[in-house]
């Protein structure tokens, strides 16, 4: 062995030591800090199920299905990982052999074909993906702060920066961290090529009866492409050169491709938060115990509040609350274990905050930055906390095991000597917690699984049920659903206002009919349709409707209340318990099982949220019905509507219920010309009245309903339809300036089709 070789292994093995430690040691600290959280029994369930579901989607990369060329990119850089593993392998033994390959499979023509495809492939994966770093970073103007201090936050929590810098999805990201790991995957590339290249280069040296590398080559022949399909050329200028020169190239350049990927084990080890390294080891944990494990994102229903053994926790069946209950996520250590595996996967990416309407509209939320700001803080603190115990203070400014330095709150003077930092307030910022309309495209988006809205949802809960802090027009809200029923605080007695001007009678439960057990459905009309001027459009266009189809239905009138979405969305989780059983209760006594729904809300949580109390019905949204209807020949438009129309698709019906043919159906048969918006489907943009926004005023940056009002105008469209009346009311009173469309329920567009002209 030549000095050369006696030194490169030498370092080959020093740097394979430090980074097996090093490793090892942050995986161990990921396993404790995920440990830390509280149990989550429903994650193992279906296991053959959620293995096959992984599988699929890691291997055919479903949620980038509408980044065609970035699917592909990060596909081949993925599966390259593997493939490439073992010439990792194979360069200890050409430190010691130049000439050495693997036993068995070093020379056989499938394996080296699938190293020299991937390796180009990843080759040019991982520049397309560098370039897409580069063209998309955050720009920092002259007047802009560094690009260090971007992450800062102010007195107030925000994020300090320039404004135009918040168009890139990668704003707040750890850019070096990012760069390190695209280098390192550059580098390995790159000398997996050059070594095939070298190896090529000895396998065809003249009078070589020991080429190894050829198997049907006679001395002094090249090599056959069969063993080199895509790096002979590159190989070729090689010929010639000196065979020692090309071993101890070899040699130095199997060095360098081991000490570079030791040195990223080292770099990941030492930083257990680097979700941009660890996430293609954690993403595939993360996606098999995802909450759905029929393949959905976790949408539709909001994960339940749970106690400290995991169980749905029933507020409404504690005559008293222990005092060392936990209602949501106050520390770190509320999460449950897949709270903060969530929180250790996020890739930084920015994709959920590309989408956030809250983000786009100047507001400080980013969920992106929610998440690192939850782990980073997770990690510095985790060598502190145990399993379900009160946090342990900590020194002010201590350096964790992790490498961390705990984060401090900035502009607080509250926090001196020791103290536990409050997740909301000095690690999120409060304002952005609220700004969260839980339309869940972060979720959507999120290509590891992601929980955004349930861990925000969380936050809230705690903030309202035990933090008892939250805005003050939240709290009207609350005090009107508690007192009257409904977040309008208007009297019951109002309810069936909405039916007078029609010019049929509309059936009542308890005055009308007994139960709706010998009708087709019971309409529920919500307090929206109730009480908001144009939702009682909707109510009775869709009551008209019914009544024309000859659809028998019936009301609850009076004894409708409100199903406790606006609860749930705000935090509280006991009120609409409350509201939720009161509900159940009057639907079991109606014998209602067949239920037609207008408001989104309504209809996501009656249909999916009511089971997790135990109670089973069959609903619709309006939209469904009418479409049914219409094929069924029972509603037959006679009167084309001959104007261009854009449909908004309501966050709470399309992405969270996942149904977005059948209004556009409707419209397309009441003859209108379909205008898309440019972000619709599962792509929509809010209106910015979910999660409890309606009832809140935006402070902060542009109202969104002015930015979605915007985008529907510039599509030249006449009318908006829509098919949720927060997304009426969000709309309607938005800025669309002049010639901005008209905003109409899709009920009410397909009445005034089925409807014959009067007689002159």
């Amino acid at each position: 062995m030549s000095g050369l070789q006696l030194v490169a292994l030498v370092l080959a093995l020093a740097a394979t030591v430090l980074g097996v430690v090093a490793f090892t040691r942050g995986a161990v600290a990921i396993t404790r800090t995920v440990r830390r959280g509280g149990p989550a029994p429903d994650r193992h369930t279906e296991r053959g199920r959620r293995t096959w579901l992984t599988v699929r989607l890691l291997l055919g990369h479903g949620r980038f299905r509408l980044r065609p060329g970035i699917r592909a990119a990060h596909w081949v850089v993925m599966v390259s990982f593997p493939v490439l593993f073992l010439t990792l392998v194979s360069g200890y033994g050409q430190i010691v052999d130049p000439r050495f390959v693997l036993p068995w499979i070093g020379t056989w023509p499938p394996y080296e074909w699938a190293v020299e495809v991937f390796a180009w492939a990843g080759l040019l994966g991982i520049v397309t993906l560098i370039v897409q770093r580069q063209r998309h970073k955050p720009r920092w103007g002259e007047d802009a702060v560094s690009p260090e201090s971007a992450a800062r936050r102010g007195p107030e929590g925000e994020l300090i920066g320039p404004e135009g810098s918040r168009a890139s999805r990668f704003f707040g990201s750890n850019a070096g961290q990012a760069y390190l790991v695209e280098g390192v995957i550059l580098a390995v590339v790159v000398a997996v090529l050059g070594l095939r290249a070298l190896e090529f280069a000895l396998a065809s040296e003249a009078g070589s009866s020991t080429a190894p590398l050829t198997l049907d080559a006679a001395p002094g022949s090249l090599p056959t492409p069969l063993h080199f399909p895509l790096t002979g050329w590159l190989g070729g200028p090689l010929q010639g050169v000196d065979p020692g020169t090309l071993e101890a190239a070899v040699v130095v350049l199997a060095t360098v491709k081991i000490v570079v990927s030791m040195a990223w084990m080292v770099a990941v080890g030492r930083r257990p938060a680097m979700g941009v390294a660890w996430h293609r080891f954690l993403a595939v944990v993360n996606v098999w115990a995802r909450r759905r494990a029929d393949g959905r994102p976790a949408l539709g229903a909001a994960a339940p509040l749970r106690d400290r053994a995991g169980e749905p926790l029933d507020l409404t069946t504690l005559e008293d609350l222990p005092e060392d209950l936990t209602l949501g996520v106050g520390r770190v250590e509320d999460f449950t274990w897949k709270g903060l595996l969530d929180l250790s996967t996020c890739t930084e990416c920015g994709r959920c905050t590309e989408q956030c309407p809250a983000w786009n509209t100047g507001k400080p939320l980013s969920p992106k930055l929610v998440v690192t700001a939850l782990r980073d803080h997770a990690y510095a603190t985790s060598p502190w906390l145990t399993p379900g115990a009160n946090a342990a203070t900590e020194p002010t400014g201590a350096t964790t095991a992790t490498g961390h330095v705990p984060l401090l709150p900035t502009g607080s003077a509250g926090h001196a000597g020791t103290d536990v930092l409050s997740l909301v307030g000095d690690v999120v910022n409060p304002e952005a917690l609220w700004d969260c309309t839980t339309c869940g495209a972060c979720v959507q988006q999120c290509p590891v699984d992601i929980e955004h809205v349930d861990h925000i949802l969380d936050l809230r809960r705690h903030q309202v049920l035990l933090a008892s802090t939250f805005p003050t027009e939240l709290g009207q809200m609350l005090t009107k659903l508690e007192r009257r029923g409904n977040p309008w605080g208007l009297p019951a007695r109002k309810r069936l206002a909405w039916a007078e001007p029609l010019d049929f009678p509309v059936r009542v439960v308890g005055q009308d009919v007994e139960d709706v057990s010998g009708l087709d459905c019971l309409f529920w009309v919500g307090c929206a349709g109730a009480y908001d001027d144009h939702a009682q459009k909707t109510a009775r266009a869709v009551a008209e409707l019914l009544h024309v189809a000859g659809v028998s239905f019936a009301v609850l009138g009076d004894g409708e209340t409100c199903t406790g979405d606006p609860a749930r969305r705000a935090g509280n989780e006991a009120l609409f318990q409350q509201l939720a059983h009161a509900t159940i209760e009057t639907l079991d006594a109606a014998k209602a099982r067949r239920i037609v729904v207008t408001c989104a809300h309504c209809f996501n949580t009656i249909a999916n949220e009511y089971p997790q109390l135990g109670a089973r019905y069959s609903v619709l949204h309006h939209t469904e019905l009418l479409a049914s209807l219409v094929s069924e020949g029972r509603l037959t438009p006679v009167t084309p509507d001959q104007r261009t129309i854009t449909y908004h698709d309501p966050c709470y019906l399309g992405r969270h219920n996942e149904i977005y043919s059948p209004p556009r159906a409707l419209l397309q048969v009441a003859g209108a010309t379909v205008a898309e918006m440019p972000r619709s489907g599962e792509r929509a943009f809010c209106c910015g009245g979910g999660g409890a926004r309606v009832w809140l005023e935006e402070t902060t940056g542009r109202r969104i309903a002015d930015d979605r009002m915007a985008e529907a105008t510039d599509t030249g469209a006449e009318v908006v339809a829509t098919a949720c009346p927060y997304c009426t009311v969000m709309l309607g009173g938005a800025a669309g300036g002049e010639g901005a469309p008209v905003v109409r329920d899709v009920a009410e567009i397909l009445l005034d089709s089925v409807r014959r002209p009067p007689t002159p």
